[in-house]
């Protein structure tokens, strides 16, 4: 019975709780001032997922953003929620499916879609940076845009990720980065790049 209500009725009764929560708060957009079309790959925490929808259609209100999505049994209720919010999946992640994730990343980026990644997903360490997003932006030539928002009044989850949820009737402070490359970069160099970007708008 849970599984069931987990995958066909949860994402329904989330997708309205966020639509209530995000419609009641005040949103005040930080993004860059030009936007060069150029398709590029978005940087979330795992704790932030959700207010990235509303941060990026904030900025791209038309773009097509595809996002990779954990293999497992959350990743099916988050793939039917994003989908709700014209957010679609790339379903795999480093344990499984990595190849073919990867590969699936490389293509959409070639196509002229956005892929969104959450680089300390889907286990963590929080606020990690795992390889693969430094190994689509190197292979694709693409530049990364750190996504990051912070609520004034939310919930935070004991969860590994310290999952935030923001409360209604609140402002939401929504920052994007100048897009920026780790071409010709070594590995650790450009995660700790990455890193130091995301972490300037990171709550604790």
């Amino acid at each position: 019975m849970w599984k069931k209500f987990k995958k066909d009725i949860a994402p329904y009764f989330l997708y309205f709780i966020v639509k209530f929560i995000y419609f009641t708060n005040k949103k005040v957009y930080h993004h860059p001032a030009h936007d060069d079309k150029e398709p590029f790959i978005v940087c979330m925490w795992h704790g932030d997922l959700i207010s990235q929808i509303y941060n990026y259609f904030g900025f791209r209100k038309n773009g097509v953003v595809k996002a990779m999505v954990s293999e497992n049994r959350d990743g099916e209720t988050i793939t039917k929620l994003a989908a709700m919010f014209k957010i679609w999946a790339i379903r795999g992640s480093s344990s499984k499916g990595a190849a073919k994730v990867m590969l699936s990343a490389l293509k959409e980026l070639k196509l002229g879609n956005d892929v969104a990644i959450s680089p300390d997903g889907p286990r963590g360490p929080r606020h990690s940076i795992a390889d693969g997003i430094v190994i689509i932006a190197q292979k694709s030539g693409k530049k990364i845009v750190c996504f990051n928002t912070i609520p004034t009044r939310y919930w935070q989850f004991n969860s590994w990720d310290k999952f935030v949820l923001p409360k209604p009737f609140g402002k939401i402070d929504f920052y994007i980065s100048e897009p920026f490359s780790v071409d010709g970069m070594e590995l650790e160099e450009a995660k700790a790049l990455i890193k130091e970007k995301m972490l300037v708008h990171t709550m604790k």
